[in-house]
């Protein structure tokens, strides 16, 4: 009888700990996130126009599949092509020039695994919801963002992306301020915070110098890192990728930490499927 008792005890033992075991696991949210510049639809790229490389493009989202994907210079008929050939992913983001038209700095995700709370698109400028032009800006900027939630954990996070003024520096630095002042006025419940894009920055300038003072780099952060330094490559497939102005930002959080941050340099028959490399970080919600 006493052995018999002693091996029931054994066994709720073990099923105890297995469930405490897998309670911890499942507390842990694992998820991705890339920002990719996937470079405008234009003619006078030739042989590196949008029509050329939209496969590769779209075979290396695939492939990755990262649960939320912030795109920068999508024009709508790239829209169109992403949200086609990406039948797991919905979209939030609307373009530039209002009405549909214009580069989108849309936010993808994959609707198996994430669903959005929040959305919304505001204007980098004095009047930023309008369609508008900033400061010493050259062309009209945008950030999209949302509050996502993952369907398995019902952890949340926002995602912020955008792409800043290729010339104006006034515009650069007063576009961040904004984005800075948004997710202030939205994260009343200090969800954590990721914020991706092309800055048109390098690391060493005053915008990015100013950002570290409120974000992180998740580079910085990451355990392991992969890839390039650079991001940016102009599509010269035999020169250097030095420029590094792709990000992706996190928030100063417990409740999240960087476990991989990789510069995707993928290539075919020696052409890139976009003038700049994918930024690809996983992160874990805690």
């Amino acid at each position: 009888m006493k052995y018999y008792l002693a091996q029931i005890i054994i066994m709720i033992l073990c099923f105890t700990s297995c469930k405490s075991l897998h309670q911890t696991h499942d507390e842990n949210q694992d998820f991705s996130v890339m920002t990719y510049n996937i470079r405008l639809d234009v003619a006078s790229d030739g042989e590196n126009a949008w029509p050329n490389r939209k496969n590769f493009l779209i075979s290396q989202l695939r492939y990755f599949s990262p649960d939320i994907l912030g795109v920068q210079e999508a024009r709508p008929n790239q829209m169109s092509d992403l949200s086609s050939a990406l039948t797991d992913y919905k979209s939030i983001g609307i373009g530039r020039d209002g009405d549909g038209q214009g580069e989108f700095s849309a936010i993808f995700y994959n609707s198996n695994t994430v669903k959005v709370e929040n959305e919304s698109t505001f204007w980098l400028s004095e009047t930023p919801y309008k369609v508008s032009q900033g400061w010493d800006a050259a062309y009209p900027r945008i950030c999209t963002y949302g509050l996502f939630t993952y369907i398995k954990s019902n952890k949340k996070v926002w995602v912020f992306n955008t792409h800043l003024d290729h010339v104006g520096s006034e515009a650069q630095l007063q576009g961040m301020q904004l984005i800075l002042k948004k997710i202030n006025e939205v994260n009343t419940k200090n969800y954590p915070v990721i914020l991706t894009g092309d800055f048109n920055v390098e690391p060493n300038s005053l915008l990015i110098n100013n950002l570290k003072e409120k974000m992180k780099d998740s580079k910085d952060l990451a355990k392991v890192t992969f890839g390039s330094n650079g991001t940016f490559n102009g599509f010269k497939f035999h020169e250097p990728v030095t420029r590094r102005i792709d990000y992706i930002m996190v928030s100063n959080s417990d409740h999240i930490e960087v476990q991989k941050y990789a510069v995707l340099s993928s290539s075919v028959d020696l052409k890139y499927p976009s003038d700049h490399f994918p930024v690809l970080v996983n992160f874990k919600l805690k």
